[in-house]
């Protein structure tokens, strides 16, 4: 009796273990886990990949200047690509691009990658950024690259502010307070030359 109680407590293990392995497997590629995306623009077409496209805004909602495309370009070719030009549509505007260092075309290289917008990054910048874009919008942004041809996705439109801080315009408006205080730190070497002349 306690032998048969054996072989059904051991078939019942083995059948346990083989039901828990098959559905791990039924998961596969195909997982809805693996189905998720993130929520930012992300294309790709041929060797060009391009992930985390924003247009960022002036941090405060009335103020004029520029804004930029922020973007994370990868080729997986095996020749470097330059990226010839942006537009953003309802802009109606060229896009200014500069590499991170000297002059000429940005360049992403064979088997690599290259980020748009932040510190010492290439730059996309649109010189009327607020009468061109509004903030929440998702716009249609075009990277035209020199083997791949024009690569199109909708980039969101957010202000540079919390995360974005960092990658939106560099030329954020002064208010006129700030404006004048240059003026006062010049005057102050003035005023202690004057004080150390007297002594």
């Amino acid at each position: 009796m306690s032998r048969s109680l054996r072989r059904g407590a051991l078939a019942a293990t083995v059948l346990t273990l083989s039901i828990a392995s098959l559905s791990a497997c039924a998961a596969g590629n195909d997982a809805a886990t693996l189905q998720v995306k993130p929520d930012n623009a992300a294309t790709s077409v041929g060797d060009i990949k391009i992930q985390n496209a924003v247009v960022i805004t002036q941090p405060k909602p009335d103020a004029k200047g520029p804004a930029v495309v922020s973007a994370t370009l990868f080729n997986g070719g095996t020749k470097d690509q330059t990226l010839d030009s942006i537009t953003v549509d309802g802009s109606g505007q060229q896009v200014e691009l500069k590499p991170a260092k000297g002059a000429g075309k940005i360049t992403v290289p064979a088997g690599g990658s290259l980020v748009i917008g932040g510190k010492g990054n290439a730059s996309a910048t649109l010189s009327s950024g607020r009468e061109a874009v509004k903030d929440g919008n998702a716009q249609k942004v075009t990277f035209d690259f020199s083997r791949t041809g024009k690569v199109s996705l909708r980039a969101y439109v957010v202000p540079a502010k919390s995360y974005f801080k960092d990658y939106g315009p560099t030329e954020v408006p002064q208010p006129s307070a700030s404006a004048s205080a240059p003026a006062s730190e010049s005057a102050s070497p003035s005023a202690s030359e004057a004080a150390h002349g007297g002594h």
